[in-house]
């Protein structure tokens, strides 16, 4: 990977990370057409995820803070029952980094898997703009505007989302609107549910070599990880806040326009 495909590339990632249109898939559509060839490992693209953590980390940084300082009280409060349901979360995906890590990787060489998976994308935004008022009638608010078993089903979401193409920002707020959480609740829950995942994929990387390892090289790395650490905290915040306004499903219409571009052109 050249120093400007790196850069191209993370801007991508920046840019597509906090809104529902899937940046791995993004990131795999800009590798075909750059003409780059996959690296065999998911390195890079961990990179920059990292990078647009660090960036949420930023932007979220009072509230981070504040459930920092009241975890550290050492009781039940607030804060405790909301760090409690992101580690809840958390655990679909830590399964899935465990024992199906292979397969994901090998999925992110196949632009069929990606076209499809767009697809999915836009069916689960348009759904949850369809029936999340309805749903959300139904069920009563819970402590922090999120329950335990909502918190799962949301991680769930997250776990499927690891394949490129399928939004993790989008499949995370849809799985949390279907079922029965307010939009400006799912929105800052679904940012802040990713921040250990990452980090601790990214610190796994560099413990186990596989940072230096990697074909894709240490300088594209690198300006893969700037720029898309501050494309990142444009988007973040410039764009929470239409996540959390606009409707889902042009983002839908959106992400099946493209998908249907990948089945049609790439795959």
């Amino acid at each position: 990977m050249e120093w400007f495909e790196a850069l191209i590339l993370g801007l991508v990632q920046g840019l597509t990370e906090f809104l529902p249109v899937s940046s791995s898939g993004h990131l795999a559509i800009g590798k075909a057409l750059l003409g780059v060839e996959p690296s065999g490992d998911l390195v890079f693209e961990v990179t920059v995820h990292a990078a647009t953590v660090l960036a949420t980390i930023v932007v979220f940084r009072k509230q981070i803070w504040k459930l920092l300082c009241g975890l550290f009280k050492f009781k039940y409060n607030d804060e405790t029952d909301y760090i409690a349901k992101l580690c809840v979360s958390m655990i679909p995906v830590f399964v899935v980094g465990m024992f199906f890590k292979d397969k994901v990787e090998a999925a992110f060489s196949s632009m069929l898997v990606v076209g499809i998976c767009l697809l999915v994308t836009a069916i689960l935004l348009t759904l949850s703009d369809w029936l999340s008022g309805r749903v959300q009638a139904a069920v009563k608010e819970s402590r922090n505007g999120i329950s335990f078993w909502q918190a799962l089903v949301v991680g769930v979401g997250q776990a499927c989302a690891v394949l490129p193409g399928l939004s993790r920002s989008g499949t995370t707020i849809s799985s949390g609107l279907l079922c029965g959480v307010k939009r400006e609740n799912m929105a800052q829950f679904s940012f802040l549910m990713v921040l250990v995942p990452i980090l601790g994929e990214t610190f796994l990387d560099l413990v186990g070599g596989d940072m230096i390892a990697s074909s894709t090289g240490v300088l594209p790395l690198m300006i893969g990880f700037v720029a898309a650490f501050f494309s990142g905290l444009f988007a973040c915040r410039v764009m929470i806040a239409l996540v959390r306004k606009a409707q889902l499903k042009w983002f839908g219409l959106y992400c099946a326009l493209v998908g249907l571009a990948v089945l049609i052109f790439l795959a």
